[in-house]
């Protein structure tokens, strides 16, 4: 790790350290690496014939045997151009199927585990082989990273963030793949969830964090915010404090690529702790490090 990323994290840890807006940022920072050790895990092992069903038992049972027993939403993978949301109308496309992977494809993993109450919502993309093209989208996110925490810490309203993240996606070539979600979303916010024996899931969603995010509409509705940050008039309000999982989401052609990360936002008047990533020692993030180094 460079020296940069070296003091990058020890910056994050002690921020960490510090109760964070509602919640125990540590908390959310073990769970968020949990979920990335498990994507590099399971991408490490696809191989072509893999079906994106398979991709996605992979990640629920190397979760589970390391304790995860609920869920924001069960895992997800995307194989081809269906990484890329190609033809996607309805909600039931988004869920795994026996798309099978071959040498050359892009493939994202997607998982949101909860664990010890609790949440994240991770996005991994890769690739099965060399793939300039693909390459090429992975470093281009990078942008899109240093652009959302500015201008979050500009207290932009997010509706507006919203529109220059896909402005940029333009001026880069691609088409703007998170608009294929429920509602648009680029973010949503996550919180802590109590820890039951038994978590159940509705349409791969966990009930108690689906509970969560009802309460937080609610709320948000009858003070002018919403927990959800689309291209839409109920996004038309500064950051709102808390815990947002961001998921920028580049398309071109039949090619998609993403991350998908914890953003913190609080209520300080100080620039830099008014809005900060949870963590910077993300495969993602290195990657982009590493490739500045060499």
């Amino acid at each position: 790790m460079t020296t940069a990323a070296t003091a990058s994290t020890a910056a994050t840890r002690t921020r960490a350290a510090a109760p964070g807006p509602g919640a125990d940022l540590q908390g959310f920072r073990e769970v968020q690496r949990l979920a990335y050790a498990c994507a590099e895990a399971v991408a490490a092992q696809l191989k072509p014939g893999v079906t994106e069903r398979e991709a996605a038992r992979m990640q629920r049972h190397w979760l589970r045997e390391r304790g995860v027993t609920d869920w924001f939403h069960l895992p997800f993978a995307w194989f081809g151009d269906r990484t890329a949301f190609a033809n996607f109308r309805v909600p039931l496309q988004f869920f795994p199927t026996n798309r099978a992977l071959e040498p050359g494809m892009p493939f994202i993993l997607d998982m949101a585990p909860v664990y010890k109450g609790f949440t994240a919502d991770i996005g991994y993309s890769g690739c099965l082989g060399l793939s300039p093209l693909h390459d090429r989208l992975l470093a281009d996110l990078e942008a899109h990273r240093e652009l959302i925490l500015r201008e979050v810490r500009e207290r932009r309203p997010l509706r507006e963030i919203y529109e220059d993240v896909e402005r940029l996606m333009v001026r880069q070539g691609y088409a703007n793949r998170h608009r294929a979600y429920p509602f648009g979303v680029i973010a949503h916010k996550v919180d802590r969830v109590r820890e039951r024996r038994w978590s159940p899931t509705l349409f791969g969603f966990g009930t108690q964090s689906l509970k969560g995010l009802a309460s937080d509409a609610l709320h948000g509705h009858r003070d002018g915010w919403s927990p959800l940050w689309s291209p839409y008039r109920f996004s038309d309000h500064p950051p709102q404090p808390g815990l947002w999982a961001v998921e920028p989401h580049l398309g071109f052609r039949g090619t998609g690529a993403k991350f998908e990360e914890i953003l913190v936002v609080t209520d300080s008047r100080d620039p830099e702790e008014s809005a900060f990533w949870l963590d910077d020692d993300l495969p993602h993030v290195r990657r982009w490090q590493e490739e500045k180094a060499a």
